[in-house]
């Protein structure tokens, strides 16, 4: 019997397999380039899968370098799918200082007979953790003030600093950063919400990816397992 021919042959098709989420680096050769979740050891910091920052100095500092102040119990809590860019950095909760007296200064850490007064330090009011939703892209040189939330689907612009909350799929930029416009109107971000591919199976994401990446409200819907 001869070799198969046309509508015969058998045709072997690779599975799809979805990135490993566990890999420190991701992109082979590009040290910059680092997984948080995988990364990350501090209880305070929570991040998703597949969310990464991009450095090329030393990006596996970044609990050190960009999550700053952070002494507690606020959490830092990152989404799955993120991408920081160089230098983007959360200001936490320590960081803040006294404003009611003719003086900013925080004489109690100093120590001596100054730490009596230890007291006007851990009673100042805090804002609470720092949430960033699931896919949201930050720009070079972002800032995130403390307790701040930013929604899904956001985009944050390169430079700015964030002192208030972003809307889902909101873009905002600047120093203070405002909200320039929404990626999609009131009823998309609604749909988009309900949708919330970044919970898909990895399996599903994978065979998607188009979809994700290019399609519409309407292209994301009609995949969705």
């Amino acid at each position: 019997m001869g070799a198969p021919t046309g509508s015969e042959r058998l045709v072997s098709v690779m599975p799809a397999v979805p990135a490993d989420p566990t890999v420190l680096h991701p992109m082979p050769g590009q040290p910059r380039v680092v997984l948080l979740k995988p990364l990350v050891t501090s209880p305070l910091i929570e991040v998703g899968e597949y969310s990464y920052y991009d450095d090329p100095d030393d990006a596996t500092a970044f609990e050190t370098r960009n999550v700053l102040y952070h002494y507690g119990p606020e959490k830092l809590v990152i989404g799955k799918f993120c991408a920081l860019g160089t230098g983007v950095r959360f200001i936490m909760n320590g960081a803040n200082h006294r404003m009611d007296g003719p003086s900013t200064f925080p004489f109690p850490i100093m120590g001596g007979s100054w730490a009596e007064h230890m007291d006007l330090i851990t009673g100042l009011p805090v804002r609470g953790d720092t949430v960033v939703g699931n896919d949201v892209w930050f720009g070079h040189g972002v800032t995130v003030m403390p307790g701040v939330r930013i929604g899904h689907g956001a985009v944050i612009a390169s430079g700015s600093v964030v002192v208030d909350d972003v809307p889902d799929y909101g873009i905002a930029g600047g120093n203070p950063a405002r909200l320039i416009r929404r990626r999609y109107d009131d009823a998309d971000v609604a749909r988009l919400l309900e949708l919330a591919w970044w919970d898909w199976p990895a399996e599903h994401i994978t065979e998607h990816i188009r979809t994700i990446m290019s399609g519409s409200v309407d292209a994301l819907r009609a995949a969705a397992p």
